[in-house]
């Protein structure tokens, strides 16, 4: 079942940012998402958040600037997702014009696991590094912090995930969600977190006069980066996120890019001079994490690193190649899953834990992405590891803190989870494959703990009607060109409309078209091979289809039931 809800827009909030020079609609839209002001809506860098806020960042920004002083040798330790390549490529780019002497590891997730585990710093220690930098992993790797200690390797933290009850001892840490940071934007990318390192290092290396007699390296140059990262990742966009990425998309959009990301559009088909946070989502942000899911995340840093257009083409095309293989596994999949699940009733779980033996490790996780948009629970997809392991990886519904359940699961079975961490959303475990049973009860048990019946019911928060005089291309394009993304919605409105004309395309999508009033609109719904009655009620979004050259509005449907 799905709840169709109506959010509340604030009447004098919107009039407020209509007189204020907003445009009529996206007032509406803005004062339902609890902007009250025009001036809440700045993306301009002076309104970013101060980097002096983030609690490690001057200390970061001292140990980095020794360094480079002292012709130290420094190396990136990145995770293995979007964020984190980005995250690295921020790094690499950057220091690399500070004058460092930097180079990059990311290790193999399915040889190595997450985060800086101590056989990663043996790993690293191969290089000879003096100091490694962790990117969007590193708050959880207390053992791996002590044997970099032990060989003599210092090392700075960068990372934005949650910290256990233990911090690393590191040199340095910098992670807006550690203990006594006051930084205002919780839910900043790891990219994020190392764009503002860099900016710290920057004022830091300006005030030792290191730029009197060479320019100052622009790192506004990064934020291309930084906002497919910050995409990518589904943070929250808060006003701070907001403004990365807005600048990162108005840089694209005008063609100052970097090589990798102009070879990610072309081989997507998509037009950077249209550039959208759909674009970063959903078309480039997956052609990067297939490396990390199917092979070697370095492949896709390379392709953020290099200078060279043409070497940039050529490894685009390799990660294009690797999505595609990522989707037809991530098909097969799912249609295993769900030929599970038509065998149980899952109204009756709170929960779901799937397995099977032959699934593939870097695909579990959209796995149960793809499992939880359907049934509306939380749902931990496993697949073999080493030695007698199951690697999970986790999603989760709003009314349930994933990691925070994965605690309690720990707490109530200690030695149950060989390792978990996560956030909210999303979280990954281990632990050994004759546990498997154990762990899908005592889940299941904790979940309905911390779950209401409402909490399992999928609800489809919309912006209600749209005026038949509003859904036309020109708004289409309007809505198009603004931020959205996790906690700051894309617009999805909801109408009754009359079915005249309904078809299926490719044997899987339902093609129509639909009346409101004397008004008509094609729409179309993805995934929906069925037929429908004469009269509907609809959640949609508001798409620019491209056609034969022709653009026009069409209605993307999110949902539809009989009116």
């Amino acid at each position: 079942m799905t709840r169709i809800l109506t959010r509340r827009t604030p009447q004098v909030a919107r009039e407020r940012l209509e007189y204020e020079g907003v445009h009529p609609l996206l007032a509406r839209l803005y004062a339902a998402r609890g902007i009250a002001r025009a001036a809440e809506l700045d993306t301009a860098l002076s309104a970013l958040l101060d980097p002096s806020l983030l609690k490690g960042a001057a200390e970061a920004a001292t140990l980095l600037a020794d360094a480079i002083a002292a012709k130290r040798r420094l190396l990136i330790v990145a995770d293995y997702d979007c964020d984190g390549a980005t995250a690295c490529a921020v790094g690499v780019r950057a220091l690399s014009a500070f004058g460092a002497d930097v180079s990059y590891l990311v290790p193999n997730r399915f040889d190595y696991g997450y985060g800086l585990t101590p056989e990663v710093v043996r790993l690293a220690a191969e290089r000879k590094p003096d100091v490694i930098i962790t990117v969007d992993n590193g708050i959880a790797s207390v053992e791996g912090v002590a044997e970099a200690k032990r060989l003599g390797i210092a090392t700075l933290v960068t990372d934005h995930h949650l910290p256990g009850d233990e911090l690393p001892a590191a040199e340095c840490i910098v992670n807006p969600n550690q203990p006594g940071c006051g930084f205002p934007s919780k839910s900043i990318a790891g990219v994020g977190v190392m764009f503002y390192v860099m900016l710290a290092l920057r004022a830091e290396l300006r005030r030792r006069g290191a730029f009197n007699a060479a320019p100052e390296p622009n790192l506004a140059a990064l934020l291309d980066l930084v906002a497919l990262g910050t995409v990518a990742d589904v943070v929250k966009l808060d006003r701070n996120n907001r403004i990365l990425v807005a600048q990162g998309l108005a840089r694209i959009r005008q063609g100052r890019m970097q090589p990798g990301l102009r070879a990610l559009f072309r081989v997507a088909g998509r037009e950077s001079e249209r550039a959208s946070t759909f674009d970063l989502g959903f078309a480039l942000g997956p052609r990067l994490n297939a490396a990390g899911r199917l092979a070697d995340m370095s492949l896709g840093i390379e392709c953020l690193v290099t200078d060279d257009l043409g070497q940039a083409l050529n490894i685009a095309q390799q990660l294009d190649q690797l999505n595609r293989e990522r989707r037809s596994i991530e098909t097969d999949m799912q249609d295993q899953a769900l030929a599970f699940l038509d065998t149980i009733d899952a109204t009756e779980r709170a929960s779901l834990s799937l397995y099977d033996p032959a699934w593939h490790q870097g695909v579990v996780g959209i796995l149960a992405s793809r499992v939880k948009d359907k049934l509306h629970r939380p749902v931990i997809a496993f697949a073999r590891g080493s030695a007698g392991e199951l690697k999970g990886s986790g999603r989760s519904i709003a009314g349930l803190h994933l990691r925070d359940a994965l605690d309690l699961v720990s707490k109530r079975a200690p030695g149950l989870l060989l390792r978990f961490g996560g956030h909210a959303a999303a979280a990954g475990l281990t632990l050994r494959e004759e546990d498997l049973g154990d762990f899908e009860a005592l889940f299941e048990e904790v979940v309905r703990g911390l779950v209401s019946p409402a909490d399992l019911t999928r609800t489809l928060e919309t912006d209600g009607p749209l005026e038949a005089g509003r859904m036309t291309l020109e708004s289409a394009r309007l809505l198009e060109g603004e931020i959205w993304g996790q906690g700051f919605p894309a617009p999805l409105f909801s109408d009754e409309f009359d079915v005249d004309k309904q078809r299926i395309l490719k044997d899987r999508h339902l093609k129509l078209t639909l009346r409101k009033g004397a008004a008509r609109f094609e729409a179309i719904q993805f995934n929906f091979a069925g037929s429908v009655p004469a009269t509907v009620h609809a959640a949609y979004r508001l798409a620019v289809n491209e056609f034969n050259g022709i653009s026009s509005v069409q209605l993307v449907l999110e949902h539809m039931e009989p009116a």
